[in-house]
């Protein structure tokens, strides 16, 4: 993707600056903690595994960019997930643990899709101990797998003898991102084949639903779709259509097709879950932004501005201008940078604001502080790099001067 001088360096300063902003997430060996507003870690809170996963990820990627104080914080964030986070009994990983020790006891294919997206890249960075987490968060995360639907389902009890009957996509979407890590750092082709499965199974979810992605299913993965339409602003499961998924996606969706050679097949449907998430998210209620989410005619229901939502835009739109050479995304590329310089960054304290309320005025409703950077910094380094192999094959590569 061609770029001007000037917005490749304002990529690499957002970058550091955002990479800078985590450097307290993981204070010890406990795991990666919730961020407030201002970059300090929550007092009290619980350390989540897919936060802590999360930092693994984003850390690992700047010590592959030579940014001073990544490892460290990485080291101890994988730390917590071969320790504090880590069943020893049962295999896994808890969806967190208190401050006081007690655990939440759910396994969550979500959360384990991350720590194998963590221990993928760090792998690649060479970080200890990372390729033996990656065979076992590889061999768990293979016990979510239902081969008849070619999806996962979404939650073990502890001893991984009984399943929730919820199904969800949000899961399999993140299993995709870590599926293709994992064979970056293995090179075994199982795990891009089973990201191939999942990508198409979605894709003629959505295109059998106007290209809105039915989100929530029951056991036998039929879509339930008025779930949650009474608490539609769930964090993890919101009523409707959710418009960072469609474009989040499209844009897995060509990874998976740089990555396999099969971009040609995928950049369709690629296309039209981008232009159905702009279609209906971008502007949607008269005010800048994308909305949260809608219900299944299109029509806004959370109006809040969520920053990866954007963060996701800025990817999709990147990676179809790769892969097709289409200006429009170009030119769409810079107008969802424009929104999130313009409403998100915060200069002030530091990250991005990580919820706007309607008027585009930060708000904590859903997402209260700043979590976590996992979005915002993939958001610059997608634009700067390969749709394959991914970020942190890409920036090792690059790195050797092999790319």
């Amino acid at each position: 993707m061609t770029h001007t001088a000037h917005h490749l360096a304002w990529l690499d300063a957002e970058r550091r600056r955002l990479l800078d902003f985590g450097l307290a997430q993981a204070p010890d060996d406990a795991g990666a903690r919730w961020l407030d507003d201002d970059g300090a870690p929550e007092p009290g809170a619980a350390v989540h595994t897919w936060i802590t996963a999360r930092t693994v990820h984003v850390q690992s990627l700047g010590h592959l960019l030579g940014h001073p104080g990544s490892r460290p914080v990485a080291e101890r964030a994988l730390a917590g997930l071969r320790g504090t986070l880590h069943d020893d009994e049962n295999g896994g990983w808890f969806a967190s643990v208190a401050a006081d020790g007690t655990p939440d006891e759910t396994k969550s294919a979500y959360a384990h899709a991350f720590v194998v997206l963590s221990s993928a890249s760090a792998t690649i960075a060479g970080l200890d101990g990372a390729p033996e987490l990656l065979g076992e968060a590889l061999e768990t995360l293979v016990r979510f797998w239902e081969p008849e639907a070619g999806m996962h389902l979404d939650e073990w009890d502890r001893t991984f003898t009984t399943a929730d009957p919820y199904r969800g996509v949000n899961a399999n979407m993140h299993a995709v991102e870590a599926l293709l890590a994992a064979h970056d750092a293995t090179g075994d082709r199982r795990w891009l084949d089973r990201a191939g499965i999942i990508g198409r199974n979605v894709v003629r979810l959505a295109q059998g639903n106007d290209w809105r992605i039915p989100e929530h299913f029951d056991e036998a993965w039929t879509p339930q779709l008025e779930l949650n339409r009474d608490r539609p602003a769930d964090p993890f499961k919101p009523y409707g259509a959710t418009i960072g998924h469609g474009l989040e996606w499209a844009r897995l969706l060509l990874h998976v097709g740089a990555a396999s050679g099969t971009t040609a097949e995928l950049v369709p449907a690629a296309r039209s879950l981008y232009s159905r998430a702009v279609a209906d998210g971008w502007h949607a209620d008269g005010a800048p932004g994308f909305v949260y989410t809608t219900d299944w005619t299109g029509a806004p229901v959370v109006r809040e501005r969520m920053h990866w939502v954007v963060a996701e835009a800025v990817g999709a739109a990147a990676a179809l201008f790769h892969a097709t050479g289409d200006d429009a995304y170009l030119t769409d590329y810079h107008r969802w940078w424009d929104f999130a310089a313009g409403f998100h960054l915060d200069r002030a304290r530091g990250s991005w604001h990580h919820e706007l309320d309607p008027a585009n005025v930060p708000a904590g409703t859903v997402w209260p502080g700043k979590p976590d950077l996992y979005h915002a910094v993939q958001a610059t380094l997608v634009p700067v790099l390969p749709l394959a192999p991914g970020l942190a094959a890409a920036l090792h590569l690059q790195a050797r001067g092999a790319l």
